[in-house]
């Protein structure tokens, strides 16, 4: 995936929360179930103005999601959104297909609009940018830019290894992350003074949410990548040292009470992380009241992540709702509804949350019941066979995916109304991963997936991929009804594009 894609799907406005009597502000920023709108114009050097793809992500911290926009331009470039927003002000990404290598990060603000127009030249690199938003022009250009950057930063020291973890103490592991952290920070953040302060603070701390997100708060899948970067060894697994809640003493590190969080977009994979942490332990909220199941989170929490009280808290309530509406695409159960109202009266995360339910109400019409498969006995050399000889005279559209891919996530998301477009046709939607998704999470996110599910085994997984031709995920192939491959490809192209590739095979 291209580097703007992966942080801002990332996988890249902590929070203004609010407890039950009042609302939480840091500067002109509060938690609000509101709405904004962006308008723009896109100008190209060259290329057809009608053609030209607008994407725009939007973070909602509190029901835990980002979302993401894509609107085509008109014949003279011109687009408009009308969007959702869970905090008075708030930071979203931008690109355009014209070089979606290049991202700017916009200000928008509650029930008011942004215009932007952005003009490309020769070589499809951004000449000029106008905007309306009252931002730091090199805040909204080189963000990105430098947290692409340090992600992609590799050392160029003679003689540089992959440093090797997975046989050493946690404390090793952890004093590295901590230092190879601050190290990028000073520099490529710290000493630009280009930067507004209020910016060099979300930079901060949105490439420490990337890093610990990615790396280091589930242990053991961080260890297993290490030993097979390290060793080449496709095949075996180490044996991993267990950790206990002590392990994740680093929270305390981030002061997460601190409200800037809710502008960083990793942020949300951040929360669900730590929500379903198997080593942490915290309860699904499930239908419990909010006092109670808040009074069991702290007993784990508060003396990890260094304060008892504070807003993050409510957030994570809210957070923990948002985990069952976006992932199991479950909504909320009477129950739920009044210990939400009970907790938040009229309050703004209440909204959001029962805001978000009627999308999920609509989305839970057209999403198909989930059926789990077995073929872990069929030789590595039969298994796309065996998968397809399942689904004879229909369509078969066969998603490689994985429970830590935020690209793969990202795309099942954004497929999950258009695939309702095809609930009474002859195609099937079937999803393969492997054991690279550990089991657990793997059988809870399909919950709001829906359909045919197959969890491989390493062999089969890696015969698989390498039969293919496939590097990454998500990848995807097609056969049509005769069970003949008519397309494989990787990178998810867009609904259109993919429904495209459907409806001609049912023709």
């Amino acid at each position: 995936m291209i580097k703007i894609k992966r942080l801002f799907v990332c996988s890249l406005l902590f929070f203004l929360s609010c407890n039950r009597a009042t609302e939480i502000a840091t500067d002109t920023t509060n938690i609000v179930a509101g709405t904004s709108k962006i308008t723009g114009i896109i100008t190209p050097d060259g290329q057809n103005k009608d053609s030209i793809m607008v994407t725009i992500i939007v973070l909602h911290p509190i029901s835990g999601e980002s979302v993401r926009h894509n609107i085509l331009a008109d014949q003279s470039g011109y687009f408009s959104l009308d969007f959702d927003m869970e905090t008075e002000t708030s930071l979203f990404g931008l690109y355009t297909s014209v070089n979606p290598h290049k991202g700017l990060v916009i200000r928008s603000i509650n029930n008011d609009s942004t215009h932007i127009d952005i003009a490309y030249d020769s070589g499809r690199n951004i000449k000029n940018v106008d905007v309306t938003s009252a931002m730091k022009p090199y805040d909204m250009r080189q963000g990105m830019e430098v947290l692409n950057k340090m992600i992609d930063y590799r050392p160029d020291r003679p003689n540089w290894e992959y440093p090797r973890f997975y046989d050493k103490s946690t404390d090793e592991f952890l004093n590295r992350v901590k230092s190879n952290v601050s190290t990028r920070l000073a520099q490529f953040v710290d000493d630009d003074d280009l930067f507004s302060k209020e910016f060099k603070g979300f930079i901060s701390k949105e490439y420490r949410l990337f890093v610990y997100t990615g790396h280091v708060i589930d242990y053991e899948a961080e260890m297993k990548r290490n030993y097979r970067i390290i060793t080449r060894d496709t095949v075996n697994t180490p044996e991993i040292q267990k950790i206990d809640r002590s392990y994740f003493r680093f929270l305390k590190d981030f002061h997460l009470n601190d409200p800037q969080y809710l502008h960083t977009y990793s942020f949300p994979e951040f929360q669900n992380l730590i929500l379903q942490n198997e080593v942490l332990g915290l309860p699904v909220i499930g239908e419990s009241d909010i006092p109670t199941w808040l009074a069991s989170v702290k007993v784990i929490l508060a003396d990890l992540v260094g304060f008892h009280d504070g807003p993050y808290y409510d957030i994570l309530a809210a957070n923990a709702y948002g985990r069952q509406l976006n992932e199991h695409v479950k909504q909320l159960s009477e129950k739920q509804k009044e210990n939400i109202a009970h907790y938040w009266k009229d309050g703004e995360i209440g909204k959001i949350l029962f805001r978000k339910n009627d999308q999920v109400v609509e989305l839970d019409k057209v999403k198909s019941p989930v059926v789990v498969n077995d073929i872990s006995s069929v030789p590595e050399d039969k298994v796309m066979e065996t998968i397809v000889s399942n689904y004879k005279d229909k369509v078969v559209f066969i998603d490689l995916w994985a429970t830590w891919c935020a690209p793969c996530l990202e795309a099942i998301k954004q497929f999950r109304s258009t695939k309702g477009d095809f609930n009474d046709k002859d195609v099937v939607f079937v999803y393969l991963t492997n054991g690279s998704s550990p089991q657990k999470l793997w059988e809870e996110k399909i919950i709001g997936i829906g359909d045919e599910h197959y969890y491989l085994t390493d062999t089969q997984w890696y015969t698989m991929m390498d039969y293919f031709d496939f590097e990454y995920i998500p990848s995807y192939l097609l056969y049509n009804k005769e069970s003949v491959l008519m397309n494989k490809f990787s990178t998810f192209p867009g609904n259109d594009a993919v429904s495209g590739m459907i409806n001609d095979l049912l023709k």
